[in-house]
């Protein structure tokens, strides 16, 4: 096993949490808080945007099995790169597309991967996903963690995340468990 860890925003964390969670490869998924300037942040700190972090998720994956361009590839898939500062209604730096890498290898592949999606006309606008050297993750509370899963008939998980898990089954069956 390879395992690697990246951490990606890309709006509310539940949302992506809850589309990697079921990506063959992917080994967990916690839902948390980076890029911003005030250690160990609060949701509430976070949501007010003063902080400057993004929600974020930091996936660990196993590289031999899902290769870390594959993972930005349903990363993409699964939010809007093109909106600064927004995803759907939930506006602010706090749910900005962003990538956090570990590794040069990781930002290179990051480039390569924006790149291909630029020049394959995947969107009319530009896509301003940020690439980030990720300064500290901060877990959020427990109660953010396995959201969907634990709630899955709630109103925002209905309207919001199930559509996205609809999407991601339609465009990346192949990567999926089982």
């Amino acid at each position: 096993m390879a395992i690697e860890t990246t951490t990606l925003g890309g709006g509310c964390f539940w949302c992506l949490e809850a589309a990697f969670q079921d990506v063959r490869g992917v080994q967990s998924v916690l839902s948390g808080y980076a890029g911003g300037a005030w250690p160990d942040p609060t949701y509430q700190q976070v949501c007010s945007g003063a902080s400057g972090h993004a929600e974020v998720v930091q996936v660990s994956f196993d590289a031999d099995q899902i290769d870390f361009e594959t993972l930005l590839e349903v990363f993409f898939t699964l939010h809007d790169p093109t909106t600064l500062n927004r995803q759907g209604a939930d506006v602010g730096t706090q749910y900005r597309s962003v990538i956090f890498y570990n590794s040069q290898a990781q930002r290179e592949a990051a480039e390569r991967v924006i790149e291909r999606l630029t020049v394959g006309g995947t969107w009319t606008d530009p896509i301003v996903t940020q690439l980030e050297p990720l300064p500290a993750f901060y877990p959020a509370e427990g109660y953010h963690q396995d959201y969907y899963r634990r709630n899955p008939g709630q109103g925002y998980c209905q309207v919001v995340i199930s559509p996205k898990l609809a999407k991601l089954r339609a465009k990346h069956a192949e990567l999926l468990r089982a």
